[in-house]
């Protein structure tokens, strides 16, 4: 049967998904708490327990991994190749990358069974959680154990636009519904600092990704922009866009950056060979230290205590996840 998604980020912006969930079903009676109905929650930990129907359980000969779509697919199977064939050392199987061009289709892939790792960004972690049985277990990191990243509202060097106030009665570019940085936190942030509202106060647009959104900056395409911030670092570092070009009028606390998991339904020795992999991937004179140069490890996460902030922003945007 087919199924959707329906994400309502908002008055104004809506995630629909659409996908086949197969065979995969459980007992209506589990306590599941905001996961779908094909989950269960029986340890309270926020996230889709393994099935203990050993039916219900894969252990696929090829693995599929997929990377967040926030920048050139064709660049990031590069960085990633050396991980990948970490991975397949570790775990014994043959590892695919599979480029995404939206977070929408990602989620949607784990849904149906067609992924089985991913990086997923800061904002739609929480929806493949619900509604994809997605389980996070790792983040990038630093030997002391930080890690994260920040939202920056950004403007053209020459703008007159000198602080979110001066935003009024102009046009501000969002990523994406989904996206914690590209639209969500700074959604709340202008409301509750600035009594700025979308729709009323400034015109809302999406440029679809957060290099999208900086290139637009840069080019003078968009007046302004809410960005993740290490996705523009790395353009400046790559040196796809010149920062002379851009300035910001705005930053925000540290957010989890892209989150790093599986499908909930992998058999558990395979899915322990998988956090392995992460855990013991050796980041010096990778392609992976190259790109992310302020990182060097993955750190391990809980999706219960790491993801508290963003759900607390979606509570106050408004969103709610209604898989169906």
């Amino acid at each position: 049967m087919a199924r959707r998604i329906n994400v309502i980020a908002s008055a104004f912006a809506a995630l629909i998904i659409g996908t086949g969930l197969g065979s995969v079903s459980y007992a209506q009676d589990c306590p599941r708490g905001d996961l779908d109905k094909a989950y269960c929650d029986r340890d309270r930990d926020l996230v889709a327990d393994t099935p203990t129907d050993s039916k219900q359980l894969v252990n696929p000969p090829t693995l599929v991994f997929a990377y967040t779509p926030v920048e050139d697919p064709a660049l990031y199977t590069k960085v990633w190749d050396g991980f990948l064939r970490h991975l397949e050392k570790v775990t014994g199987k043959k590892v695919v990358f599979f480029p995404v061009q939206s977070n929408a289709a990602e989620i949607e892939a784990m849904r149906s069974g067609r992924l089985h790792i991913a990086g997923v960004s800061t904002g739609p972690t929480p929806i493949a959680v619900n509604c994809a049985g997605y389980v996070p277990f790792a983040i990038m990191g630093s030997k002391d154990g930080r890690f994260g990243y920040g939202m920056e509202i950004i403007v053209p060097a020459d703008s007159a636009i000198k602080t979110p106030a001066d935003i009024k009665g102009k046009k501000l570019a969002f990523t994406a519904p989904t996206s914690n940085s590209g639209f969500k936190a700074p959604s709340v942030l202008l409301e509750s600092e600035f009594n700025l509202v979308a729709k009323r106060d400034y015109e809302p647009v999406f440029s679809g990704k957060h290099d999208n959104s900086v290139l637009g900056v840069a080019n003078k395409d968009y007046e302004a922009a809410a960005i993740a911030n290490e996705v523009m670092f790395r353009m400046f570092e790559r040196k796809v866009v010149d920062k002379a070009k851009i300035r910001t009028i705005y930053k925000s606390d540290t957010f989890p950056t892209t989150s790093y998991g599986m499908a909930h339904n992998l058999e558990p020795a395979l899915a322990a060979k998988i956090k392995e992999a992460f855990l013991t991937f050796p980041w010096e004179g990778s392609a992976l230290k190259a790109e992310f140069k302020t990182e060097d490890r993955f750190v391990p996460i809980t999706y219960q205590k790491d993801w508290s902030v963003i759900r607390k922003i979606d509570a106050a945007s408004g969103v709610k996840y209604t898989c169906k």
